[in-house]
């Protein structure tokens, strides 16, 4: 049984009632969301292209890799093109899944599929209203996860993301 609290252009709030594993009943806060992409794209020269945007939830300015929400009945592959696309003007040539992550499995069913994209070459931009991207730069893969160290990247699927490509590529830290 669910009874829904909130329903948004991204989210679905709703209290369900489940019997877990333990045989334990609970209600518990579940968020929906219809998943995302992010996509790792590594230059010729071995660098990756990460976009600083303003995330409002975070306090400020975040260091992230290309990512957006599917939209309805779009593939993950697809929808990471797009935004490979719309956020950075980079087209992949070959673009490969890397894995499937849970965001926050607690109380979200939110999956975000990270692909590595190779085969770059420039395209043009068209930022959604709702971004605020400030800076589009390449960076060296390792110089990335360098970044991860020092707290400079904190976003959970851009860590995911370079260390999944890291070792696609056999780039070691």
């Amino acid at each position: 049984m669910a009874r829904q609290i909130y329903k948004g252009r991204i989210v679905d709030l709703r209290i369900e009632r489940v019997t877990l594993p333990n045989g334990t009943s609970v209600d518990l806060e579940l968020m929906h969301h219809a998943g995302a992409s992010a996509v790792a794209a590594v230059d010729d020269a071995g660098r990756v292209t990460l976009i600083r945007q303003y995330r409002h939830a975070a306090g400020g300015w975040v260091w992230e890799l290309p990512a957006g929400v599917l939209d309805p009945g779009e593939a993950p592959e697809a929808c990471a093109r797009r935004e490979l696309e719309e956020e950075t003007g980079l087209v992949a040539e070959r673009l490969e899944r890397l894995s499937t992550i849970f965001t926050t499995p607690g109380f979200c069913d939110e999956r975000i599929h990270l692909f590595l994209a190779q085969g770059l070459r420039g395209g043009g931009t068209r930022h959604g209203a709702d971004e605020v991207i400030v800076e589009v730069r390449a960076v060296g893969l390792r110089d990335a996860l360098g970044m991860i160290r020092r707290g400079e990247i904190v976003d959970g699927k851009t860590i995911a993301g370079l260390h999944l490509a890291a070792a696609a590529l056999g780039v070691a830290p």
